[in-house]
């Protein structure tokens, strides 16, 4: 019985000093502001985290890297700032792995290695392959930009694509062709996401890349500065084998994946071409009749 009271006068003793506590704790602190501030910065993300930056692209994008050749062919271009390369934990060793390594370090990169769960958290694509890197976003050219080569102007024209892969594709295939210049549509298109860097293999590094307000005003644009432009139509009369201007200064228009060439985008080409088909299908996909006519147009050329 006696210990039973001592117990309980022992715990009120202890409320007691408990709420005290949490009265004094509640008056303003007098530690500085600054100090205040510089322990709120310690729970910050660590550099390497960029899980918040998901999303829209800024500009035209490709300020996100994934995959090895992608990675490979940023580092060894050096058109534009690399920011940091992040790799998985683990990897088992690879020539291209240790390029990118050394190439990072001649270029004071930072590097970081993560686990799994970190890794998976901050990959976009669904292969990013163990490697991803950050980086300024590609210059948004205009028609000025594109048309001052050394090389006779042949640009390609994308009015529309929304399927990344179908965009990298093209872009992949348009550098092998020696296109000295792509132009996209700033709206109802698909950006140089990280899905689009990967496919096109580090193509972007390479090929310069503008966007207009509206295809059919870039179409007038690169007309007024003596531009052909050719559109790659199914309904057209003239097979792309048969194209009088190849060896000219030209921009080849495709349309979007389904409904292809919009018509405003139709009415403002100079001339139409199509690639016949022999089969049941009635059409190729976006990217292979790209690849076709842009290898077509530069055989043409040499």
């Amino acid at each position: 019985m006696v210990l039973h009271v001592l117990l309980s006068a022992y715990l009120i003793i202890q409320m007691a000093k408990n709420q005290n506590r949490r009265k004094s704790h509640g008056h303003t602190s007098t530690r500085p502001s600054n100090q205040r501030s510089k322990h709120r910065r310690t729970k910050e993300r660590p550099p390497f985290d960029r899980s918040s930056d998901r999303g829209t692209p800024k500009g035209i994008g490709g300020d996100v890297i994934e995959g090895r050749q992608a990675v490979r062919e940023l580092l060894l271009a050096q058109k534009r700032k690399t920011k940091e390369v992040i790799f998985l934990s683990g990897l088992d060793p690879s020539p291209v792995l240790a390029q990118i390594r050394d190439l990072a370090m001649e270029g004071r990169i930072p590097l970081h290695e993560v686990a799994r769960p970190k890794f998976d958290q901050l990959a976009t694509t669904d292969a990013p392959q163990g490697v991803i890197s950050y980086a300024e976003p590609l210059p948004n050219l205009g028609i000025d930009d594109l048309l001052s080569t050394r090389k006779k102007p042949f640009l390609l024209v994308l009015d529309g694509i929304v399927d990344p892969r179908n965009l990298g594709a093209m872009l992949r295939s348009a550098e092998c062709a020696g296109v000295t210049g792509v132009l996209l549509p700033k709206h109802r298109s698909t950006k140089i996401t990280a899905t689009v860097a990967k496919t096109a293999q580090g193509a972007i590094e390479h090929l310069p890349i503008g966007s207009v307000s509206g295809t059919p005003k870039g179409l007038s644009l690169l007309k007024e500065k003596g531009i052909w432009t050719v559109g790659l139509d199914l309904d057209a009369s003239t097979e792309i084998f048969e194209l009088g201007v190849a060896d000219e200064p030209l921009a080849l228009v495709l349309g979007s994946e389904g409904r292809g060439l919009g018509r405003l985008t139709r009415e403002r080409c100079d001339l139409l071409v199509k690639i016949p088909v022999f089969g049941s299908i009635e059409s190729l996909n976006v990217s292979v009749a790209a690849a076709i006519a842009c290898f077509e147009i530069a055989q043409r050329r040499r």
